[in-house]
């Protein structure tokens, strides 16, 4: 399901564990394909924050997600920086409805310096749920016209694919190389690595090399 807005990302999400068991599939697939970290587009810090792990996706080029699991829940935020939607093009100001009904237990994340410029929390994309909660939930927003005017279509379009497809056709593209569908199904169900199975994805890699990658992914050993 391809996330038009906040709203139909909330409707989009999976539950919380699915989330971050496919959040930690993609940042260890990048991992595999991508020995520089500064290279990868998706990653996964189990040590964020005293109780927090954040998955984060990053295209280099200004547009990005974060998702940070805690103890109140999760917090997911999203920004495209071509949006109309973007404090950038709005006198540095967040479109209305976007956090206005965002519970307190997150207001912290509002002040997180990698989430804004300066003192500017910036975000065109923000879904919610909190411990307890049975759904993801998000602002009240009144859209600009446009297909995907707050970039939630293609910020989330490979994470929100629960086969291999969407990874595959990003990774081929993006890596230039072949990836084995298999093994990225392998992955997302979080198999244990062994080196016949990183070997499939990337020929010069072991599991021996990828050990720090695993510990920061909280990936099975």
């Amino acid at each position: 399901m391809c996330a038009v807005g906040a709203q139909d990302l909330a409707g989009a999400l999976p539950d919380v564990a699915t989330l971050r068991r496919r959040c930690r599939a993609l940042a260890m697939l990048d991992a595999i394909l991508s020995p520089d970290e500064a290279e990868r587009y998706y990653g996964y810090n189990t040590s964020w924050g005293p109780g927090e792990e954040i998955a984060e996706m990053n295209n280099g080029s200004g547009d990005e997600y974060h998702i940070v699991f805690g103890a109140a829940g999760v917090f997911v935020r999203g920004y495209d920086h071509e949006s109309v939607m973007s404090p950038a093009a709005n006198d540095e100001e967040l479109w209305p409805g976007l956090i206005d009904s965002l519970p307190p237990a997150f207001a912290a994340q509002l002040d997180e310096p990698a989430f804004g410029w300066g003192a500017q929390f910036y975000a065109t994309v923000c879904v919610w749920r909190e411990t307890g909660d049975d759904r993801w939930r998000a602002g009240d927003i009144v859209y600009p016209p446009g297909d995907d005017p707050d970039g939630a279509g293609h910020l989330f379009a490979v994470l929100l694919d629960e086969t291999p497809a969407s990874y595959r056709a990003f990774a081929e593209d993006y890596y230039g190389v072949p990836v084995d569908p298999d093994v990225v199904n392998e992955i997302f169900a979080l198999t244990p690595l062994t080196d016949a199975l990183v070997r499939r994805l990337n020929p010069a890699l072991t599991v021996e090399k990828l050990t720090a990658d695993i510990e920061a992914i909280g990936y099975p050993a």
